[in-house]
């Protein structure tokens, strides 16, 4: 994946692919208001008690995303979920989008914890596969019956929501 200094291609890509699929044109304000929605979208119900669970259970919780750090700084306060999270992390770091792996090293060295130290949990099949690939534990979050990739490695974790996927980990790390 290529990197885009404003993050905004990436997700202008995004729109335009899944606009394209829906057979729907739009003009530029038009883009730019829905790429204006990113940095205000709410958190699904379950996402702030999973998270709590966790890091009530002494895990601690980064986040990792391609946003450019100021969106996803504005996307964590809006969504009232940023004192959850020790770090946000952005690939904007080492210029290279996930799921190359050199996000979630940097990721790793940035907490300070080996590859294997982490585990992303996430709702996308490629970011699962990207931490996989990078040598990081993953979990799935199969939030409305997604599919993980059959080509792929599968995560020793997989849960309906966060809630789910983080009893889960709870349970995996603490055995």
């Amino acid at each position: 994946m290529r990197w885009s200094p404003s993050g905004a291609a990436d997700g202008g890509a995004a729109l335009a692919m899944v606009a394209e699929r829906r057979g729907v044109r739009l003009d530029d304000a038009q883009r730019s208001a829905i790429l204006g929605t990113v940095r205000r979208l709410p958190a699904h119900p379950d996402v702030r008690p999973g998270l709590e669970r966790l890091r009530d259970a002494g895990f601690r919780l980064a986040t990792l995303t391609n946003s450019p750090p100021q969106v996803v700084e504005a996307q964590l306060e809006s969504a009232g979920l940023r004192d959850l999270f020790e770090r946000a992390l952005s690939a904007d770091a080492v210029r290279r989008l996930k799921p190359a792996p050199e996000p979630y090293r940097m990721a790793a060295e940035t907490l300070g914890v080996p590859i294997d130290g982490i585990r992303l949990v996430a709702a996308h099949a490629w970011d699962i596969a990207g931490a996989l690939r990078a040598g990081a534990a993953a979990a799935f979050v199969a939030r409305g019956g997604r599919p993980l990739d059959p080509l792929v490695e599968r995560p020793d974790i997989v849960g309906r929501d966060v809630g789910e996927v983080a009893d889960a980990i709870i349970t995996v790390e603490r055995a």
